[in-house]
């Protein structure tokens, strides 16, 4: 028996991935496969591409930053609804490194080949933030508001 899940209240979804560049690119496709479940690809493009980006961001992060050897790291998707703000997607990315908080960099080096990421998760979501866990670990998270009235077809 099939139970369709009604889109106005759609199941979070959590997965534990390996802290590899192998679990980072399971991350993206498991998040592009979750948003197209969600339709989001088809009524809310915009968003569903800048969620793409900060998903890959925030996977990196967690596999360059936040590594602990044997140890993996988290993603978990969540649409939620409320009066304030409508309908908000909240990406979240949980690595063991709770002792490495990320900081939004205030001076960008030319030519650099690292130090951007946090910069375009922060031109991407609404908001973003981080939250520690228990024990010594952290989520580091981030919203895209959906538009009331989806993409024009």
């Amino acid at each position: 028996m099939t139970t369709e899940i009604p889109l106005d209240r759609p199941r979070p979804h959590t997965t534990t991935l390996p802290a590899t560049p192998k679990g980072a690119a399971t991350c993206r496709r498991i998040t592009r496969r979750q948003l197209t479940m969600w339709r989001l690809d088809s009524t809310h493009t915009e968003s569903f591409h800048s969620a793409l980006l900060i998903v890959a961001e925030l996977a990196a992060n967690a596999i360059s930053h936040g590594r602990v050897p044997g140890r993996g790291f988290e993603l978990h998707l969540a649409l939620t609804t409320t009066v304030r703000r409508g309908t908000t997607l909240r990406i979240e990315v949980s690595d063991p490194r709770g002792d490495r908080l990320p900081l939004l960099p205030t001076v960008h080096i030319p030519n650099a080949l690292s130090g951007r990421g946090l910069t375009l998760i922060d031109a991407l979501c609404d908001r973003w933030g981080t939250i520690p866990r228990h024990p010594n670990s952290k989520t580091v998270w981030a919203e895209l508001d959906l538009t009331t009235t989806p993409d024009a077809t």
